[in-house]
């Protein structure tokens, strides 16, 4: 098992290289009101992160709820800057692919996350100790605790998106919850 802190990883671009491209299909209307596709890209932004572990793909970012779409405003406000770990009133949907055998430390985002393995297996463990083993198609819905990812495949890398929704301040066992992403606070700096 590598830890994120370990040298440097395999990854060196998104997607990793064992892993597929995968396709963002964005939709809008035309004049009519049909329904029609106006991009078929990768997204807009990419990048290796802890020193080759991981490379993210940011899929989209909202930013207040409800959405604004009028004249494809989001798409354009999505577009133009990658957001950090999540969007005050927002969304970000991430994928991020992680290096065989590699554990993220400890963390915790301010968010509901929703996890779903895309390729791979996936250990998620929680401050408690407890684990789950995860594979393809599985979903975890994460409420701002605090936990680890481990893809559980030292040969291989294993791929993961993450839908982020921004979550009010929560106490816990009588303490205001605290955002705490350890050795990753420097990879989701605010953009």
């Amino acid at each position: 098992m590598a830890s994120l802190q370990d040298g440097s990883g395999p990854i060196t671009q998104f997607p990793a290289s064992d892993l597929r491209s995968s396709q963002r299909f964005i939709t809008s209307h035309n004049a009519a009101g049909d329904g029609i596709f106006v991009a078929t890209d990768s997204g807009d932004h990419h990048r290796v992160m802890v020193n080759g572990k991981g490379a993210a793909n940011i899929i989209y970012s909202t930013q207040g709820n409800p959405v604004d779409v009028t004249g494809e405003i989001d798409i354009a406000l999505a577009a133009k800057k990658e957001p950090g770990l999540h969007i005050h009133n927002g969304s970000v949907a991430r994928m991020i692919d992680f290096a065989p055998g590699v554990e993220s430390p400890m963390h915790r985002a301010m968010s509901v996350d929703y996890g779903v393995v895309i390729e791979g297996e996936f250990e998620l463990t929680l401050s408690s100790g407890e684990s789950r083993i995860m594979k393809p198609g599985d979903v975890s819905v994460n409420r701002a605790t605090m936990h680890k990812w481990r893809n559980c495949d030292d040969e291989r890398s294993g791929r993961m998106l993450f839908i982020l929704l921004d979550c009010k301040p929560f106490e816990v066992n009588g303490k205001m919850a605290q955002q705490d992403l350890g050795d990753l606070a420097g990879e989701y700096a605010d953009n």
